[in-house]
């Protein structure tokens, strides 16, 4: 089994298409208050900087020689393709886990040494770098479980096999938080017992680790913890719906307790979806109250996005406060009514308050809470259900901002940091700051090396938002 993981892919395309980024500390996410990071290069990650983390604490880590640009979903949609077109023409049947990683159970390997595992990965991380500019790193090992904690430990830039007799051994001296599916809930749990390695966890007898991680999950988790993976590569279909929740050791009694829980979701489910490729129109909140029944709220917006402030921000709205609906064990948040066609805002709309054009819709006896700008809200308690789909066809109906082809952001009248551009004169180039009446623009693609930065009036008409896409340099079908 094969598991290829392209290193800090988000970060690594920007400075691919603007050379000028190479070797410095470099932050994809959004920039406002409460932007999180979404990719970090290695350079920031010496730092201390990483995917998750607020982007105020990101930049701080990384001082004024970081770089902080707004992700471009069109184009590293694009290059994830190209990649993995690169990977299915040695391996058929690929299962992608997100933009940047995937399964492969290549046939020639079947029965093959480690010295022939490892020059069939160093071929293909040959060749992607060769042709598409990015470094990967490989792992490979009996099964899933071995082959993505090899890749792990192969980066940055490497292949790690971790060869048949020496599987168990490996395994069992990990930390137990490396086994697929114990997080920092299930992991303190296990702590608490005494139990710390993944060897610890395969000693446990199946009653055991039945009762401590449950009937369902701990079987399949002790199968893993004694290298038994059997799970198969098998093309994956699009998710409907992206999520993320967290059930609590204690009841949630407070609303800021509550608001805290749903950043947190909120923060997990906008990495998925980045990774996906997709924006979502729908927030789904999911909150499970103490007594076992479950009260999910939506809302649907008018377009589709992938801004962490938006999502967030809508998802906080649709908060209800526990001192009213009762303690709450277990908080939600996921985004549906995904779509391909992705909207990223570079900046905060001037002047815009947070409830301007609401409309909110009741569908039981709930309270309302906030109310969600610019959306409709609807509200559905059940028993026993999860996210219900939200009605899109209620959403309000109001003019989307203006949009490069890509999908970058150009709100009317100036340019924000990050977005893409191009002069007659000047060709493609990307803007690198603004004010005070003029934007400042770095010319480069993919293929130019560093270029120069021009300035220009803010109203400069030769000045157009261009396809971001046009970054990579590459024709229609994707070749030099």
């Amino acid at each position: 089994m094969m598991h290829l993981d392209m290193d800090a892919f988000f970060a690594s395309v920007e400075q691919l298409t603007r050379p000028t980024l190479r070797g410095r500390p470099v932050l994809v996410g959004g920039s406002g208050g409460r932007g999180v990071v979404a990719g970090a290069s290695y350079e920031a990650r010496v730092f201390g900087a990483g995917s998750a983390m607020p982007m105020h604490q990101a930049r701080r880590l990384i001082g004024p020689t970081g770089v902080v640009i707004p992700p471009r979903g069109a184009v590293y949609s694009v290059v994830s393709k190209r990649v993995f077109a690169l990977v299915r023409e040695a391996v058929p049947v690929i299962e992608t886990l997100s933009f940047d990683e995937a399964f492969a159970e290549p046939a020639e390997l079947a029965g093959a040494t480690v010295a022939d595992a490892r020059e069939f990965a160093e071929r293909l991380r040959s060749r992607i770098r060769s042709e598409v500019g990015l470094a990967a790193s490989v792992g490979l090992g009996s099964g899933k479980q071995l082959a993505k904690i090899a890749s792990g430990m192969a980066k940055p830039d490497g292949v790690m096999v971790i060869p048949p007799s020496g599987e168990r051994e490996f395994l069992h001296a990990l930390p137990v938080r490396k086994l697929w599916g114990i997080g920092p809930v299930s992991g303190d749990r296990l702590a608490r017992l005494g139990i710390t390695t993944i060897g610890d966890l395969a000693a446990m007898s199946s009653v055991e680790v039945a009762s401590v991680l449950g009937a369902t999950v701990g079987p399949a988790l002790h199968r893993l913890a004694h290298g038994i993976d059997d799970r198969p590569v098998a093309e994956r279909a699009s998710a409907k719906q992206i999520s993320a929740e967290s059930t609590f050791a204690e009841d949630i009694v407070e609303l800021d307790s509550l608001r805290r829980a749903i950043r947190k979701a909120a923060t997990d489910a906008h990495r998925r979806l980045l990774a996906d490729g997709r924006g979502a129109r729908t927030v789904v909140l999911k909150l499970k109250r103490s007594d076992m029944s479950i009260l999910t709220r939506s809302a649907t917006t008018a377009a589709a996005t992938t801004e962490f402030d938006d999502l967030e921000r809508t998802a906080q709205r649709l908060a209800l406060d526990p001192q009213s609906v009762g303690a709450i064990r277990l908080v939600g948040v996921g985004f549906s009514g995904l779509t391909a066609v992705q909207q990223y805002a570079l900046f905060d709309e001037v002047g815009a308050g947070p409830d301007d054009g609401v409309e909110m819709t009741h569908h039981d006896s709930a309270e309302a809470g906030d109310t969600a700008g610019g959306v409709v809200v609807e509200v559905d308690e059940t028993v026993d259900g999860g996210p219900g789909d939200a009605d899109a066809s209620s959403a309000i109906a109001e003019e989307p901002p203006r949009f490069a082809p890509g999908g970058s952001a150009l709100p009317s009248g100036r340019f924000g940091p990050g977005a893409d551009v191009s002069h007659p004169d000047h060709g493609h180039g990307w803007v690198q700051g603004s004010g005070h009446g003029v934007v400042t623009v770095r010319f480069e693609t993919r293929t130019t090396g560093p270029g120069r930065t021009r300035t220009f009036a803010v109203d400069d008409q030769a000045l157009r938002p261009a396809d971001p896409l046009e970054s990579l340099d590459w024709d229609a079908s994707g070749a030099e």
